[in-house]
């Protein structure tokens, strides 16, 4: 969802993500993010995705997000995962999956336009991932009083 937010408004979001949450308040965010090298170039530029597939769109990066949380919140990280290669992996199966769907979508009416984007789409998507040029992250955010526990401690098992 966060890649709908816009670089613009990242610190809007943050802060609005913050003031939701309680003293002792945790968020989980998943985000497909962008190496923090190409992060200043992809906000200048429109990419495939952008101009094709998710008009508007904007990949922020790692670096960028944890810059607004910790200037603009009270928030801060408390765990963050990347796992963009099993995303690649994922890809990969959607695109075997449409492949095979082939005749079916063609008998629903989506002309080979459509099918050829939407397969460079997978495929560049997939690419990415695996280059590490893009990722998919999960950050655990905090505010201050979630902080004095443990984490494990808050949940029954």
């Amino acid at each position: 969802m966060i890649e709908a937010v816009g670089h613009r408004f990242l610190p809007t979001y943050f802060k609005q993500c913050a003031s939701l949450l309680k003293s002792n308040g945790m968020m989980l965010l998943q985000a497909i993010t962008i190496r923090e090298q190409r992060y200043a170039q992809a906000k200048r530029n429109v990419d495939f995705i952008q101009r094709y597939i998710f008009p508007g769109g904007a990949l922020p990066s790692v670096a960028k997000m944890l810059d607004i949380v910790g200037s603009d919140t009270d928030m801060n990280l408390l765990h963050m995962e990347d796992f963009g290669l099993h995303y690649a992996r994922t890809l990969r199966l959607w695109h075997d999956n449409f492949k095979h769907a082939h005749g079916t979508l063609t008998e629903l009416g989506y002309d080979d336009y459509f099918l050829r984007l939407w397969e460079f789409y997978l495929c560049y998507c997939e690419g990415g991932f695996l280059e590490r040029t893009i990722g998919t992250a999960q950050l655990l955010l905090a505010k201050p009083d979630a902080l004095r526990e443990p984490l494990l401690g808050r949940f029954n098992a």
